[in-house]
C-alpha cells in the first residue's frame, strides 16, 4: 500500500524551488488548474466538482479543469494524483471509498492516504438514499427484509462502485439483518441507477442526487435514508433508524467527498485552496446549487477533514473485517 516516492520533474523542482524562494501561495495558480475526480460524469461528486471549478475559476482567474477517473473504485484516479508534483495544479476530489476505505479493500490500491496527500477541504455530504425497483412489492424497510430472507440470494443490488458507501452500507445493512443479496458493482452512480431502473438488479443504496427526481416520477421506489435524521430534500422518506428493524437503530452511513493535494503541497497553499473552497461553500448561491442536488455543502478545517477521514477509516474497516467484503 505504501507508494514509493518518484523522482519529481524539473518542472515540480522548480515549482517548489518558486514556493520557497517567496512566490508563495499569493502569486497562485499562473496556469490551469486540474481537479481529477473519483466518479464519472453526471455522478453526485461530478456535480460537486463542476460546481466548485465554475466558482473558482472567477476566484483564480485562470481554467479549472475536472478530469473524471471512476476507474478502480476511484483509486486510478487517487494513484494518479498522489504521484503528481506538490504544486496545487493537480488535486483530487475524492469521497468515502479511495479515500477512507481503500486502505481495508484493496491490498494495493497505489497510495497511502495518510502518507501521500494533504487534507485540503471537506465539500459535501448527504447520506444514502436506498431505492428499489418499482415492480418489487415492497413499501418500507421492513418489508424489503422479509422479502429478502424469504427470497435468499434471489435479490441483486447496485452499487457505485467496490469500497463505496453505497456498496458498504448494503454489505452492513446484510451483516446486521443476515439476508442474503448478491452484490454488483457498476462504475458510477448513472449505470448503477439504470440497472435498478431497468430491473438487472433490484435495489441500490446511493446518493440521492441522481434519485430523487426518478423516484418522484414513480420510476424508483424510496424506502429509506441512512443519516440519523429526515433529509430535508425528501422529508417523507424515513431513515433506516426510525422503521425499528431490529440490528439496525443505529445505522448510519454517510457519503461525503472532499479535496486532497499531493503529500508535501506547501502548508501556505493548502491554507490558500482551503479558505478559497469555504469561501466558496458559504455563498449562497452554492449552497443552493448544492442544496437542490441533494448534496450539503462541506466546509472547515485542513485538520477537521483530516479527523473525518481517520475516523471512517476506522469505522468502515470494521464493517469490511465482519463482512469479509476485501476485493483482492
Amino acid at each position: 500500500m505504501i507508494r514509493r516516492l518518484f523522482p519529481r520533474t524539473a518542472a515540480a523542482a522548480l515549482g517548489l524551488w518558486l514556493f520557497a524562494a517567496g512566490a508563495g501561495a499569493a502569486d497562485w495558480p499562473q496556469r490551469s488548474v486540474r481537479i481529477v475526480v473519483s466518479a464519472p460524469a453526471g455522478s453526485s461528486v461530478d456535480i460537486v466538482a463542476r460546481v466548485l471549478a465554475e466558482g473558482l475559476r472567477q476566484q483564480w482567474r485562470q481554467a479549472v479543469v475536472v478530469d473524471n477517473k471512476p476507474a478502480a473504485g476511484g483509486t486510478r484516479g487517487g494513484a494518479e494524483v498522489a504521484r503528481s508534483a506538490p504544486d496545487g495544479y493537480t488535486l483530487f476530489l475524492g469521497y468515502n471509498g479511495p479515500l477512507a476505505t481503500a486502505p481495508a479493500l484493496y491490498a494495493r490500491p497505489g497510495y497511502d492516504v495518510a502518507k501521500d496527500f494533504v487534507p485540503v477541504v471537506l465539500t459535501g455530504s448527504q447520506p444514502n438514499l436506498l431505492v428499489v425497483n418499482a415492480a418489487l412489492p415492497v413499501s418500507d424497510l421492513g418489508e424489503l427484509i422479509a422479502y429478502a430472507r424469504s427470497h435468499p440470494g434471489k435479490l441483486n443490488y447496485a452499487s457505485v462502485g467496490n469500497g463505496s458507501s453505497s456498496h458498504l452500507a448494503m454489505e452492513m445493512l446484510k451483516q446486521r439483518t443476515g439476508v442474503d443479496i448478491v452484490h454488483v458493482p457498476f462504475n458510477g452512480g448513472p449505470p448503477a441507477t439504470q440497472a435498478v431502473i431497468g430491473g438487472d438488479v433490484q435495489l441500490l443504496f446511493a446518493a440521492p442526487s441522481n434519485l430523487l427526481a426518478l423516484v418522484r416520477a414513480g420510476r424508483l421506489k424510496a424506502i429509506a435514508v441512512t443519516g440519523l435524521k429526515r433529509f430535508a430534500p425528501a422529508p417523507d422518506v424515513p431513515t433506516v433508524a426510525e422503521q425499528r428493524v431490529p440490528g439496525l437503530g443505529d445505522f448510519e452511513a454517510i457519503a461525503w467527498n472532499g479535496l486532497v493535494a499531493p503529500a508535501a503541497t506547501p502548508v501556505s497553499l493548502v491554507h490558500r485552496i482551503n479558505s478559497d473552497v469555504n469561501a466558496l461553500l458559504a455563498s449562497t448561491a452554492v449552497r443552493k446549487k448544492l442544496f437542490d442536488a441533494g448534496i450539503e455543502a462541506g466546509g472547515g478545517t485542513e485538520a477537521a477533514f483530516r479527523e473525518l477521514i481517520a475516523a471512517e477509516t476506522r469505522k468502515w474497516r470494521e464493517v469490511i473485517r465482519v463482512t469479509g467484503a476485501m476485493l483482492d
